[in-house]
C-alpha cells in the first residue's frame, strides 16, 4: 500500500529534480524503519545517474521539505538510483538500451511463438525491431506484452 503522503512528495520533488536537470522515478515511505525512511528514485535526464547526483536531489529537497513541514516527524532521506530496469517501457529506456539482447514476450505468439531474444533494434509506433543473426525481425507492438532485459 502506497503511503498516502507520496503523492504530495512527489508534487514537491518534481519541479526540484527538474531544476537539476533530474527526474522523479519513484518515491515510497517505509513507516517500519525507525526512524521512518524515505526513500526518493532519480534518474539523470541526459545520461548515467551519478552519485553526485543523488547528493545534490538530497540537499535541494531536503530544504524543500522542511519549509513545507509536510512529514511532521523525524525521518530520513534517501535518495537513490533505480539501477537498470529489466522491463523496458520508456522511450528514453529503449533508446539507452538499443542494440542489447533482449526477450520480448508475445500474447497472442506471432508463428508459434510466444517469446522471441534478439537485439533491440528500435521501437516505433507500430512495432518493435529486433536484430537475430544479422535479420531483421519486426514485431507488431499489438502483440507485445512485455521487452525484458537479457541480464544473462
Amino acid at each position: 500500500m502506497t503511503h498516502p503522503l507520496i503523492p504530495q512528495i512527489i508534487e514537491l520533488a518534481t519541479p526540484v529534480a527538474a531544476e537539476l536537470g533530474l527526474e522523479v522515478v519513484s518515491a515510497a515511505m517505509y513507516t517500519h524503519h525507525r526512524p521512518p525512511t524515505l526513500q526518493v528514485d532519480i534518474r539523470n535526464s541526459s545520461g548515467d545517474t551519478a552519485m553526485a547526483d543523488c547528493e545534490r536531489m538530497s540537499r535541494a529537497l531536503d530544504e524543500v521539505l522542511e519549509t513545507s513541514e509536510l512529514i511532521p516527524h523525524a525521518y530520513t532521506l534517501e535518495i537513490s538510483s533505480p539501477g537498470v530496469p529489466t522491463n523496458l517501457t520508456t522511450d528514453r529506456e529503449f533508446e539507452v538500451f538499443r542494440g542489447f539482447t533482449v526477450s520480448v514476450q508475445l500474447d497472442p505468439p506471432l508463428k508459434g511463438k510466444s517469446e522471441l531474444k534478439g537485439q533491440l533494434k528500435e521501437r516505433s509506433e507500430t512495432a518493435i525491431s529486433l536484430t537475430q543473426k544479422g535479420r531483421t525481425i519486426e514485431i507488431p507492438r499489438d502483440l507485445v506484452q512485455a521487452v525484458v532485459l537479457d541480464t544473462d
